[in-house]
């Protein structure tokens, strides 16, 4: 068995970045409203990960808690980073084995993209929460268990797809050495400077209402493009993402090469 090490820089990119949409403010008759909802995740590409997420709402506020487990560890000796997001604006499912249409065994981001959609939210432990922080590694938990509780509030697209019930949790990250061979020597099909182990999902659910509770009437009209901080859409145009400088960051991944 051949062992090699490569060091990639890592942009910060935004996982599926297709055009999002925004709406005006939500209804002044949502802003005291307080509901849930909830999901079990449940592992994607033979990651052995798995977890329970509950969001509890008032207004615009979100109160975020996962507690996963099974995860990928480490990369070089430190803990395996795992960008995890709310995925919306599409079907609301995961992907099956179907989706994996390049035939290597692995559903990427991209061929699951169809199914669970572009990233509403990302859910890092500090800053920014916009599909702008889709892989700010630094900013996201990692290991191969971890809790994640945080509030922050969330924007009109996601709470949309949210109460619309097809928002989905997607967890990325699966350890090289539990994927086939042709895979695990592939490049990310988000940027080919990374491993598609460091941006494969690992682990996926659809939130619903918790506790019987049902999603609150009527989402806020969609329609205009949401805006980074600059003033720049995010958009995916004929299959190219949206890159982002990762200020000073490289991240180092480790991958176990095929077997002689």
């Amino acid at each position: 068995m051949m062992r090699t090490s490569t060091l990639f820089a890592v942009p910060a990119l935004a996982l599926g970045g297709l055009a999002l949409t925004a709406s005006p403010a939500m209804a002044d008759s949502h802003e005291q409203d307080a509901w849930s909802v909830q999901t079990s995740l449940e592992e994607l590409n033979g990651s052995g990960t798995s977890g329970d997420v509950m969001i509890e709402i008032h207004g615009q506020e979100a109160t975020v808690t996962m507690n996963v487990t099974g995860a990928a560890e480490e990369f070089m000796d430190g803990p395996f980073p795992h960008a995890q997001h709310i995925h919306i604006g599409a079907q609301g499912v995961c992907p099956g084995p179907e989706a994996d249409t390049d035939g290597d065994g692995v559903v990427s981001t991209l061929e699951g993209h169809h199914f669970y959609g572009d990233i509403g939210t990302s859910l890092t432990t500090e800053g920014d929460t916009s599909p702008d922080s889709g892989l700010a590694v630094d900013r996201f938990p990692g290991g191969a268990e971890y809790s994640y509780e945080r509030t922050f509030e969330l924007d009109d697209a996601t709470l949309t797809s949210i109460e619309d019930g097809d928002a989905v949790i997607v967890v990325h990250g699966v350890d090289p050495e539990l994927m086939p061979e042709e895979a695990a020597e592939k490049q990310s099909d988000l940027d080919p400077e990374l491993p598609l182990a460091a941006t494969l999902p690992a682990a996926c659910g659809t939130l619903t209402a918790s506790q019987m509770e049902e999603m609150p009437d009527g989402g806020a009209d969609t329609g205009a493009p949401v805006q980074t901080e600059s003033g720049t859409s995010l958009a995916l145009g004929g299959g190219l993402l949206a890159m982002l400088a990762l200020g000073g960051g490289a991240w180092a991944v480790r991958r176990r090469t095929v077997r002689a």
